[in-house]
């Protein structure tokens, strides 16, 4: 049995023992008293692995993507094309999370009941004008950023840092780089150590949410998978306009050679395994193999086209269900946060870097993280959708900016 299997299956346990022995209060109550403690310390060993994986994901996402730039023109322009979609796509899913959840909105009985399963609401300052907001992701003292969490001014330190480190020696870069990546090669060990504890805390706040939530957390649930997977949905329709807008690929050919990429993207969850489809795919709309054999593994390897706009849309829907008014300046900065987060992510499943992506995000907003422990285990829906959406986009970006080697790989064909 797979992992987000037994996950799923340990949410749906949970709820459903916690459902059922609601109905006696004493057998209830001692239930809660030991999932309560459970929970909360899998989900501070969650916590405690996001800030040096964030830190260390940077350091050698900016060093990975600077040495690509420096790689060749192609390059440089699969990586501007990559930032500017990755803004966009942030951008689309936080003007259109808020106009979903108020077309559709989150049940107002089951948001209340996950709320005080969850702790209540949480007191929320008022939102700071963009000036103090602009000058407080300056940290005076990184290291009091780091102890307090304050992600933000922790990822903007962690980006003036990375980026100065190209200017020193040749030597002192790599060595740094390499502690860097094993930092983060050892925090994802330690990650995957606490995801096969995952059962046991899943089960446990799964247990917490049934008993005091009852029923209603199932529909919440179903709520939310709807939303999220609709923006990852909206990521994939993007990247058919970007087709049209961009490239010299008609969109019907795009489509049809897109699809058996697509399918196989779904079947599997990962854009690294279905590469070689991808390959197959714009080979067959005339990008020559020599440009796609750059262009399509750098994306792979630093363009998750879905992540800045469905962890934006997550943070959103927390915030719209525990109440918390975010302003406009605070999403602008948590969609530079996702995309910034993004580069240089590794193609592992979204259950393993959901907590690295998502944190920063939801601290940018200033909304509460206790429901992540609880969305993690039905990441593998939204899991679909993401990879639909990754993929889709990557052979967007190939189509796109290899447009002028297709045109001439044509032109060289209609003349032979």
């Amino acid at each position: 049995m797979s992992r987000p299997t037994r996950i799923l299956l340990a949410l749906l346990a949970g709820l459903l023992g916690g459902i059922l022995i609601a109905r006696w209060g004493e057998a209830a109550r001692v239930g809660i008293l030991i999932a309560q403690p459970v929970g909360t310390a899998w989900l501070n060993a969650l916590q405690m692995t996001v800030i040096p994986l964030v830190v260390s994901l940077l350091v050698t996402g900016v060093a990975s993507t600077a040495e690509a730039a420096s790689a060749g023109k192609l390059a440089a322009r699969t990586i501007v094309g990559t930032l500017v979609l990755l803004v966009l796509n942030g951008t689309v899913a936080a003007l259109l999370t808020p106009l979903i959840l108020n077309a559709v909105p989150i049940p107002v009985d089951a948001a209340r009941a996950l709320r005080g399963a969850l702790g209540g609401s949480p007191e929320v300052a008022a939102a700071p004008p963009i000036g103090e907001l602009f000058a407080a992701i300056i940290p005076t003292n990184v290291f009091a950023a780091a102890s307090n969490g304050a992600l933000l001014s922790l990822i903007v330190f962690t980006l003036v840092f990375a980026f100065a480190l190209a200017r020193i020696d040749a030597e002192g870069r790599a060595l740094l780089i390499r502690l860097s990546a094993a930092i983060r090669d050892t925090m994802l060990v330690v990650v995957g150590w606490v995801l096969l504890l995952a059962p046991i805390g899943v089960f446990a706040l799964a247990f917490l949410v049934g008993a005091r939530a009852g029923s209603a957390a199932f529909g919440a649930l179903v709520h939310y998978l709807l939303v999220i997977s609709a923006v990852g949905v909206v990521v994939t329709i993007v990247a058919y306009l970007v087709v049209v807008a961009g490239a010299r690929v008609p969109v019907a050919q795009f489509a049809k050679q897109a699809l058996p990429a697509q399918i196989f993207a779904v079947s599997t969850q990962s854009s690294l395994a279905t590469l070689p489809a991808m390959l197959k795919a714009v080979g067959a709309m005339g990008v020559p193999r020599g440009a796609s054999g750059v262009t399509l593994p750098l994306g792979v390897a630093m363009f998750r086209a879905t992540q800045p706009a469905m962890n934006v849309a997550i943070a959103m829907y927390i915030g719209r269900w525990f109440g918390v008014e975010v302003s406009a300046g605070a999403v602008a900065a948590a969609v530079l946060v996702g995309t910034v987060t993004s580069l240089g992510s590794i193609s592992l499943p979204s259950q393993i870097t959901f907590f690295a992506s998502v944190v920063p995000i939801a601290s940018a907003m200033g909304v509460p993280l206790a429901p992540l422990g609880l969305l993690i285990a039905v990441e593998t829906i939204p899991d679909i959708f993401r990879t639909l959406g990754n993929v889709t986009s990557n052979l967007a970006l190939t189509a796109i900016v290899t447009r002028d080697q297709a045109a001439d790989a044509v032109a060289e064909e209609t003349l032979a």
